[in-house]
C-alpha cells in the first residue's frame, strides 16, 4: 500500500505538470486521452493526501514513512500551480 500511494502520488503530480506547461491539444490523441483521465486524475488529487495522512497518522507521524514522501509530493504540485501560471 505505501508504494502504491508514493506512485500514485508521482504519477498524479506528473500529469498535472504536464499538463501546465505542455501544450496538450497540439495533438488529438494526446488531448483525448488527457480528456479521458482529467476526472480520476482530480479525484486522486483531493483523495491521495487524505489517505496518505491517515495512514501516516496510523503510523504516528513517523518521519521516514513513504506516506510524508506522498504528502509532500502533492503539496509541491499545489504549489507550483499556485505560483507559477
Amino acid at each position: 500500500m505505501k508504494k502504491t500511494i508514493l506512485y500514485l502520488s508521482i504519477l498524479v503530480s506528473l500529469f498535472w505538470l504536464a499538463s501546465r506547461f505542455i501544450n496538450i491539444y497540439q495533438f488529438a490523441l494526446v488531448g483525448a486521452i488527457f480528456e479521458i483521465l482529467w476526472l480520476p486524475m482530480i479525484l486522486m488529487v483531493f483523495c491521495l493526501p487524505v489517505i496518505s495522512f491517515y495512514y501516516l497518522f496510523k503510523e504516528k507521524f513517523n518521519v521516514n514513512s513513504t506516506y510524508l514522501y506522498a504528502i509532500l509530493i502533492m503539496s509541491f504540485t499545489f504549489l507550483i500551480f499556485l505560483f507559477f501560471k
